[in-house]
């Protein structure tokens, strides 16, 4: 018996400073891609500590004894917590845990490598996080002196972000 592998999906990451609507371009980026057919998954950063699971429920008491992944399957949803030593960058959860998407969003993740679109926007009254180095390839914005070499797209301009995102994915 043979296995297919699994092809890791491409991933794009929205970057920005707090308050400049990560959140909201990732939502309306997710029912665009979606509307054109496309199967659509997230990774998101969170600075902070988060609880992944309910203290005394089963799924949460494996962890605690000990298994390295706890998956919890109900008729219409899943939810999957598991150990990372290592694997912490976008490119690597996506092909580790999310082969069966077309398309990856990672929201935040400045810091890791992969291509990246910034949303800035002047009400916000801070610089850009990445540079080209960090590998920024467009930026959404109100302000059209931040990186004059990338593309730049308007807030409100989801069908030319997802048209970039597709023709980079192709």
């Amino acid at each position: 018996m043979s296995t297919v592998p699994k092809a890791t999906p491409k991933v794009f990451t929205i970057v920005g400073n707090s308050g400049s609507g990560k959140t909201t371009l990732v939502e309306k980026l997710i029912r665009e891609l979606s509307s054109r057919g496309l199967r659509v998954a997230t990774i998101k950063y969170a600075n902070h500590k988060v609880v992944l699971d309910t203290p005394g429920k089963d799924s949460y008491r494996n962890k605690e004894a000990g298994a390295v992944m706890s998956m919890l399957v109900t008729s219409s949803q899943m939810q999957l917590v598991s150990d990372l030593a290592e694997e912490r960058e976008p490119g690597q959860l996506a092909e580790r845990f999310m082969g069966g998407a077309d398309l990856v969003l990672a929201e935040g993740f400045s810091l890791s490598p992969g291509a990246k679109i910034e949303v800035v926007r002047r009400e916000c009254g801070k610089p850009p996080r990445c540079t080209l180095e960090d590998g920024l390839i467009a930026v959404v914005t109100d302000m059209e002196e931040v990186f004059p070499k990338l593309p730049h797209f308007a807030l409100d301009d989801i069908d030319g972000i997802v048209e970039f995102i597709l023709q980079r994915a192709a």
